[in-house]
């Protein structure tokens, strides 16, 4: 019974210093706490730990209008993607920081058949305009760096109760309208817009090393002047769009009319721009001007 008892100890001494090399590398948890631990959570949110990795976000949802005196009208649906990759950035005073790279597509949708909108009918004007389907190319952003540009420390702002984290991101918008002329703060010639985002997740799964792209939920709202090809001429009124979805894998797992589009009319939303992607960013409102000749001017009545 002894030399049986002194086996069984030495079979359990061996498993026991087996196992600790194991659990010694066990990577750590990433410290939402430190500005490395939010800088690299931020970032997974946004697209991958890794470079050059291709990230989708998916949203669908509806468009509406609000013009003082009158009731919201239900206008489109609307289904929006994202393809992005982020690469690793460099700062001698700032830190390692990440660059998103990016281009977007949203589309304006029938509501009654699913099909793309190609023609709309303006219910102020009565006239029948072409739709212009939002395809921005590219949307990327500035470096993001462990210290900020004023020399603070990045921190971690999202809300987490038990194993859920969530943040609100909050973006106005009030710049020059390139489509307006040279007298714009004289008459008011400015896109004015706000972008309103939630996003949701786990955090065993943000703050897990190992996982270098979580799951993660998005909500989107925009609140904006008319389209340009809306044509409504100057009247009252804004429209907001209010829309959810998630990452996703690729864009196979985009709905069918999004992936007709993009297989059809959209071939370059397969893949992000590439990582030193230097272009100027494209809005709704340069596109337009790019696709759609200026018109006539209008001609003052003869006296």
């Amino acid at each position: 019974m002894s030399r049986y008892r002194n086996s069984v100890a030495l079979i359990a001494t061996l498993l026991c210093a087996l196992a600790l090399p194991a659990q010694a590398a066990k990577p750590k948890r990433i410290d939402l706490s430190t500005p490395e631990g939010a800088n690299l959570a931020a970032r997974k949110i946004q697209c991958s730990a890794q470079d050059n990795v291709p990230t989708v976000y998916w949203f669908h949802g509806e468009g509406y209008s609000r013009v003082p005196g009158e009731r919201d009208r239900k206008l489109f649906n609307v289904e929006g993607m994202n393809i992005r990759q982020c690469v690793t950035v460099t700062d001698p005073v700032r830190g390692a920081g990440w660059r998103l790279i990016s281009r977007e597509l949203l589309l304006y949708v029938d509501p009654a058949t699913g099909e793309l909108l190609r023609d709309w009918k303006n219910p102020w004007t009565g006239q029948t305009v072409k739709v212009l389907q939002t395809a921005n190319d590219p949307v990327n952003q500035r470096p993001v760096f462990p210290i900020g540009a004023d020399g603070k420390p990045a921190t971690w702002t999202a809300t987490m109760s038990g194993n859920q984290w969530w943040n609100t991101l909050t973006v106005p918008l009030f710049y020059s309208n390139p489509l307006a002329g040279d007298y714009q703060k004289q008459i008011g010639g400015f896109y004015h817009a706000t972008e309103m985002f939630n996003f949701f997740g786990k955090v065993s799964e943000l703050t897990d090393p190992r996982n270098p792209s979580p799951a993660v939920n998005v909500g989107w709202v925009r609140m904006a002047d008319w389209l340009p090809w809306m044509e409504m001429s100057g009247r009252a009124g804004i429209i907001y769009m209010h829309a959810a979805g998630r990452k996703i894998d690729d864009y196979s797992q985009l709905p069918k009319v999004m992936r007709t589009a993009i297989e059809q009319e959209y071939p370059a939303y397969r893949t992000p721009p590439p990582g030193d992607d230097a272009r100027e960013n494209e809005t709704s409102w340069t596109l337009y001007k790019k696709t759609f000749p200026p018109p006539a001017a209008v001609q003052p009545a003869a006296k």
